[in-house]
């Protein structure tokens, strides 16, 4: 199998273990420029970014979907996610990565930040300005004064709960402390990970996380959007999706590459969830036809 996506460190660096406490903020320009600020798609294994649009605007390519922005902006991009940019000339803004295990390590002193990353998007900033923050961030990390590590992780936290904000007002979200449900169905998207090839069955996910089907379940019917069996099915078609469109595996090598060994069960299965077969997906080039904005 040839993958036709290259996983980056940070775009254009070769892969690299990643510090548990990694963290990394440039301007936006200092790898779009060089690029004719053209990125084509690539992924980051354990890194997430938030990209801050001061000024200017374009496109993002997030597995199938293409999303426009304007500034002021922030674009969310997990790690895993295949994505690019075009962006308009001269585009100013900033680029602030962070480890995953960094994030999952605030996540679970605070459960509220665990679904910021569950998808690529886009968050209009309105009235909320995150300079400041950025700014504060970018002279503590070239900063070896006392209180330096507690300095950035303050300028970080306050970043990410005021985009986190953002997200709840736009969706018109208003939630209290997210309880146990909500780790349960986190810790589940962790396994899941890992393990959505195996063609397990929900009894052995709850057997790794410790709990009862029935406890999953719920968990999952109340936080995570559906029941443990569609969010199984959607990260297989989210991996078949890639395969199809970024690799050169046969219909038959992506189904047996997320554990279906079956050529016509994987059809079938393929396209009841997308509405297209395989080939004719591949053919199509995904939904790469119209933008969001």
């Amino acid at each position: 199998m040839t993958t036709l996506v290259p996983n980056f460190f940070l775009f254009g660096e070769a892969p690299q273990v990643v510090g548990a406490r990694f963290l990394h903020l440039e301007a936006l320009d200092e790898r779009s420029r060089p690029n004719a600020w053209d990125i084509r798609s690539h992924a980051h294994a354990n890194l997430s970014h938030f990209f801050h649009i001061s000024a200017g605007g374009g496109q993002m390519r997030a597995e199938e979907r293409v999303i426009g922005f304007d500034a002021p902006c922030v674009v969310l991009v997990p790690a895993g996610v295949i994505h690019g940019f075009r962006f308009e000339a001269e585009t100013v803004g900033t680029v602030l990565t962070v480890a995953d295990d960094y994030f999952r390590d605030l996540a679970l002193r605070d459960p509220d930040l665990a679904d910021l990353f569950r998808t690529a998007d886009v968050v209009a900033l309105g009235d909320v300005d995150l300079t400041g923050p950025i700014g504060l961030l970018a002279r503590e990390l070239n900063w070896a004064a006392p209180g330096h590590a507690a300095a950035v992780e303050g300028c970080l936290q306050t970043i990410i709960v005021q985009v986190l904000r953002l997200l709840r007002r736009r969706d018109g979200v208003a939630r209290n402390a997210v309880g146990p449900q909500a780790r349960l169905v986190a810790r589940f998207r962790e396994v899941l990970e890992r393990r959505f090839r195996s063609g397990d069955g929900i009894e052995a996910y709850a057997d790794v996380l410790g709990v009862t089907v029935s406890r999953l379940r719920q968990a999952c019917l109340r936080m995570g959007g559906g029941p443990p069996i569609k969010l199984i099915h959607e990260r297989m078609i989210l991996e078949a999706r890639r395969a199809l469109l970024y690799s050169n595996m046969t219909v038959a090598e992506v189904g047996f590459e997320i554990g279906l060994v079956d050529p016509a069960y994987f059809s079938r299965f393929f396209t009841k969830a997308v509405g297209l077969s395989p080939r004719a997906f591949r053919s199509s080039g995904g939904s790469f036809k119209s933008a969001e904005r």
